[in-house]
């Protein structure tokens, strides 16, 4: 594989308005990010920008930027779109759609995405952990997976994503984290579905890859990172990201 991560960030977030440029640590939140994915040590890193003043602040900082149609539907297009001024040639043949509001991933999460992909007929690759309680798997924000992992498997195949708690019975719960690792084909052929009738039901858009007939492996991991969506994750993120830069 030769993989290259994309980062999708733009501003129009309503309940934390600017996401992207928050500042963590004297650096915006989406630098913070694109710092995480290079350490990941998997490719190049670039951040397929819905706005200017983004890629001024990635620029600032040294990164990739790349200006992509503001009214692109979701981050999957917007990094489709930026590939074909990344790599028009085709050289990386695997791309990670990394979500710009995970400033506290670790590295060894994003690099997990890609173990999927190393069976040659999954075409998605992406993440899952445990849900730790009732109150998680009652909570719609958090996605659910159909997949039964094999003893001591570390992959295994997803049959179907919900907002409820699926599936039924005795056994494991998994949490969908919202990090893909596509083929190149399968980004391409992604984005130019319509949106499926699932999709639209659930307001999930990885399910119009499954109703597609496509293939979506997922990798486990002990546990998700969080996303920065209020202000009171700002914080949080400030907490972790101020401890950790005092480490160093």
């Amino acid at each position: 594989m030769n993989p290259i991560v994309v980062i999708p960030a733009r501003m129009a977030s309503t309940r934390l308005p600017g996401k992207p440029l928050a500042d963590i640590g004297g650096r915006p939140m989406i630098v913070r990010v694109m710092e995480r994915a290079a350490a990941a040590g998997i490719g190049p890193v670039a951040v397929a920008c819905g706005d200017a003043a983004i890629a001024r602040a990635v620029e600032a900082a040294g990164g990739r930027a790349v200006l992509t149609d503001p009214g692109l539907p979701s981050g999957s297009d917007r990094v489709q779109q930026a590939l074909a001024t990344l790599d028009p040639d085709g050289r990386f043949d695997v791309v990670v759609n990394l979500q710009g509001d995970f400033p506290t991933i670790d590295p060894a999460t994003i690099r997990a995405a890609l173990l999927p992909l190393a069976d040659p007929a999954t075409d998605i690759g992406t993440l899952l952990a445990p849900i730790a309680d009732a109150t998680e798997a009652a909570t719609p924000s958090f996605v659910k997976a159909a997949c039964a992992f094999a003893d001591g498997a570390e992959t295994a195949i997803a049959l179907y994503f919900s907002r409820a708690a699926i599936p039924w019975g005795d056994g494991p719960l998994w949490h969908h984290i919202g990090i893909y690792a596509y083929r190149r084909a399968a980004l391409a052929r992604f984005v130019a579905l319509p949106e499926s009738p699932l999709e639209r039901r659930e307001g999930l858009e990885q399910l119009r890859a499954l109703e597609a007939g496509m293939r979506i492996g997922c990798a486990r991991v002990p546990h998700g990172p969080f996303g920065v969506d209020t202000p009171e994750d700002l914080d949080r993120a400030r907490r972790i990201l101020a401890a950790e830069d005092n480490e160093r």
